[in-house]
């Protein structure tokens, strides 16, 4: 039986997120690897007490990558059956490239570290807000998006992550989000609420970021990818190093279409999946998307043996 793997993005970090993993010689060596590509101790933020700064996005795009890839490691370190299709949700991306064999780990470490600094910088501070709306069905978000646009002229609100069916989150100008808020719940949304980010993710404002992420993926190898790894954009898989390359900077500006790739891949006949990185955000979305699916979070060394025993046996 052909499985995928999904790799979470920013919102799945925790403090102590790798307790499952404490004693473990390849996760420790891969977080002093990026550590040393940062010159920061990435295993002190997540060991220590300091939320705010685990929270800090230029912390938490490295610290996601860095996990996963960890994770990851453990897998192939026990043998584990390999995938047929990897994907991440957002940042998680990055960490499904890694997986795949298409970008370098150090070079990863490096980019997303980059991609959170241009994003944080492409909005000034307060400017930008995301939301999640809950209970309504896609079309009716994007039209309280449009109406609270018309609204507000000069300001964005777009709908940027398709979760699953009924939850998805917009973003973009912090007045516009709060009236799109309004408005959702005046369409009849269970719950409407801001999310506690600071950067307007995966809309338009984020545009300047793009164009100067673009700018940096010049310089960076990409290689085919020895998994096919499907992509947030488009719900495609590409082997171009350019297609991919696009498909990175595009996503910075562009929904992620989550819920189209978890259908993708049901419709392949692919059911069976596992998170590979902290928290069990993807696992639950994966459920709702499709009642039929099974995925297995990964968030310690008894749940990847687990998971590797069940698929050998298959």
């Amino acid at each position: 039986m052909s499985i995928a793997f999904f790799f979470p993005g920013q919102g799945s970090q925790s403090l102590n997120m790798m307790s499952g993993f404490n004693e473990i010689d390849v996760v420790r060596q891969t977080f002093e690897q990026a550590s040393t590509v940062l010159n920061q101790d990435l295993w002190a933020l997540i060991t220590g007490e300091d939320v705010a700064a685990l929270n800090e996005t230029v912390n938490t795009q490295p610290l996601m990558l860095t996990a996963g890839v960890a994770v990851w490691r453990v897998y192939l370190q026990l043998h584990g059956v390999m995938p047929a299709v990897v994907a991440g949700h957002s940042l998680g991306e990055y960490t499904a490239l890694v997986a795949a064999g298409s970008l370098d780990f150090t070079d990863a470490v490096k980019l997303v570290r980059l991609r959170a600094q241009l994003m944080q910088n492409a909005v000034p501070q307060g400017e930008g807000a995301m939301a999640a709306v809950l209970g309504l069905d896609d079309d009716t978000v994007r039209q309280v998006c449009v109406q609270a646009e018309q609204e507000l002229p000069e300001t964005v609100v777009e709908a940027v992550n398709y979760n699953s069916p009924g939850q998805i989150v917009i973003a973009g100008s912090t007045n516009s989000v709060t009236r799109a808020c309004e408005l959702a719940k005046a369409a009849g949304a269970k719950r409407a609420l801001l999310l506690p980010v600071s950067v307007p993710s995966h809309c338009r404002l984020m545009k300047p970021a793009a164009k100067q992420l673009a700018q940096a993926l010049t310089d960076v190898t990409i290689h085919a990818p020895q998994i096919s790894v499907i992509h947030n954009v488009d719900v495609s898989v590409y082997q171009d190093a350019e297609c991919i390359k696009n498909a990175l900077v595009q996503q910075l500006y562009s929904p992620v279409r989550w819920t189209e790739t978890v259908e993708k891949l049901m419709a392949e006949g692919i059911t069976e999946y596992a998170e590979c990185g902290p928290g069990k955000v993807l696992a639950g979305l994966t459920k709702r998307i499709d009642k039929s699916a099974v995925c297995t979070a990964l968030t310690s060394l008894e749940s990847v043996q687990s998971f590797i025993a069940t698929h050998a046996a298959n």
